[in-house]
């Protein structure tokens, strides 16, 4: 048998082109197969739009990966399915893939799911991650806020309408990170009102990116829509 290509998951940070690493760069020149999450309505996702400034794509095999948003079980494996098995065609030409996600690929990453599946059904296939930065590490730093210092403690939480939950992961922790807040956005301000702690959060949208925006009067978001790439820093 001739020798597979190998699966990079590669992660290209949280939106400002610069924030990639150097080994991500190289893979992206040397991988012939740039797979990437296509996005409904045309739109490109992050990863897509910088894997573009460094690459050119008319010299790579460039693969759209549409993963759907459904819970009707048979639809979600069979399109899984399909979309491992594109992935595999390539791997067993030789020809190795790098999937490009956002941020870090080991952190509520598209490509964790990509993995796996691929572990499942071609265990043969050599699967390596390529570290990224994360949206979660990025505000800290636009923010200047330290997420932990000596003892103190971290959690990284999606964001969820159990109001028990969010206030219990507020109150166990030094900082919390939540993630895909916009939807509950109101429900978070409603907990943090209740602790006291209005003034001890900041919200972030599309963190480093050329749209990126900043709240740190997390009050003006009371019923506002916020884009799906938003996530709330509490620091107590």
């Amino acid at each position: 048998m001739s020798k597979l290509g190998t699966l990079y998951g590669l992660g290209v940070g949280p939106g400002d082109p610069e924030l990639i690493t150097v080994k991500a760069f190289r893979l992206l020149k040397e991988c012939p197969v740039i797979a990437y999450p296509r996005k409904k309505r045309g739109a490109k996702s992050y990863a897509l739009a910088i894997t573009e400034l460094y690459v050119n794509t008319e010299q790579k095999e460039m693969m759209g990966l549409t993963f759907p948003m459904t819970r009707d079980k048979e639809a979600l494996e069979m399109q899984w399915t399909k979309t491992v098995e594109s992935v595999w065609a390539h791997l067993a030409e030789g020809k190795d893939v790098a999937f490009v996600t956002e941020g870090d690929p080991m952190l509520y990453s598209t490509y964790i799911h990509l993995m796996r599946l691929m572990n499942q059904r071609h265990p043969e296939v050599q699967a390596v991650s390529i570290p990224g930065i994360s949206s979660i590490n990025a505000s800290a730093s636009r923010l200047g806020i330290p997420l932990a210092d000596g003892d103190e403690q971290i959690a990284i939480v999606p964001a969820t309408d159990d109001y028990d939950k969010m206030r219990k992961a507020i109150e166990e922790h030094d900082c919390v990170v939540f993630i895909k807040v916009a939807k509950v956005i109101d429900l978070m301000l409603s907990v943090l009102r209740d602790l006291g702690l209005v003034n001890k959060a900041s919200v972030l949208t599309k963190v480093t990116s050329s749209e990126e925006e900043i709240w740190r009067n997390v009050e003006a978001l009371q019923g506002r829509e916020l884009e799906y790439l938003t996530l709330m820093v509490v620091r107590k």
